[in-house]
């Protein structure tokens, strides 16, 4: 499998897409057929988004992956398992050939939520980036030794939309732990990328040296809205422009200011539907620039 940082390095102009994808709410594998409409170098499984029981991402990776023959990553969340079953749940992934994975929280659990389940929170993120570094030196959480380390490329997430000087230390300590590439949550400006960059290298002494995948989702009216949406795309949106027309050009504009590493995500619809067939045209769109 082609790693992440592989990819990024091979010398290519052209941008390299991570493609956010939701693992069915159903064991069909046919419910995975989205995943041949999206051309992107990666496709990344998200973690049971919406909160919602849905297929495993590492499972749901190893099938894309088989059926696709698709790079793949897959999201782990340190919120619902406990530090054996988490890693545990890593040699699985190591033993089907699944090298990259994103390690994020997982959206908090309201009040009503914890009346059913709980929030297991074992490992912090920045801590299980640590764990995995130490697996692949082939040692557990408990300090043994596992029989043959593991490989794993680990990702990151950064979100622009809080306090960046806050963001900067907490990225620090995650690089610090280990991890090799970053995502953004979606933005729409530049300017917070700039800023978190003076503010990453304020506070570590150097630039940022990490490949960094900027969030871009692909807008839609009847869909869900991640990040701080300008008024004015909002407006367009309201008056029937095309959410694929808004997101070629942002890409546009980061490509324009030499960032070529994009994390696409994909229009969220009502219940948890994804328009797969917009992220392709915003694919598509990137082949021309």
């Amino acid at each position: 499998m082609v790693k992440v940082t592989e990819k990024c390095k091979d010398g290519s102009n052209s941008p390299v897409f991570i493609c956010d994808f939701s693992p069915p709410r159903g064991s069909d594998p046919a419910l995975l057929n989205g995943a041949g409409a999206v051309d992107a170098d990666f496709l990344c499984m998200a973690y049971s988004p919406g909160k919602s029981v849905r297929v495993d991402p590492v499972i749901a990776a190893h099938a894309v992956r088989q059926q696709e023959e698709r790079d793949v990553v897959f999201t782990i969340a340190t919120r619902d398992m406990n530090k054996l079953a988490i890693q545990s749940h890593l040699l699985g992934a190591s033993l089907l050939g699944l090298d990259n994975v994103i390690v994020v929280g997982g959206d908090s659990f309201t009040a009503k939520d914890l009346t059913m389940v709980k929030d297991v929170s074992d490992f912090t993120s920045t801590g299980l980036i640590a764990a995995i570094k130490s697996m692949n030196q082939g040692t557990d959480y408990r300090g043994l030794q596992l029989r043959s380390p593991t490989d794993f490329c680990v990702g990151a997430t950064i979100d622009l939309g809080r306090n960046i000087n806050k963001e900067a230390r907490l990225t620090h300590r995650k690089a610090l732990a280990g991890a090799d590439f970053f995502i953004t949550q979606p933005l729409y400006r530049i300017d917070q990328v700039e800023q978190f960059q003076e503010s990453y290298e304020s506070v570590s002494g150097e630039e940022f040296p990490f490949p960094l995948f900027l969030g871009l989702q692909v807008p839609d009216a009847n869909g869900l809205l991640f990040g701080e949406v300008p008024d004015i795309i909002r407006k367009d949106l309201d008056r029937g422009r095309e959410g694929t027309d808004i997101a070629i050009e942002l890409l546009h504009k980061f490509v324009g200011k030499g960032i070529t590493n994009i994390y696409l995500v994909p229009p969220i619809l009502r219940g948890g539907l994804r328009n797969y067939e917009a992220a392709r045209k915003v694919l598509e769109a990137s082949l021309r620039i």
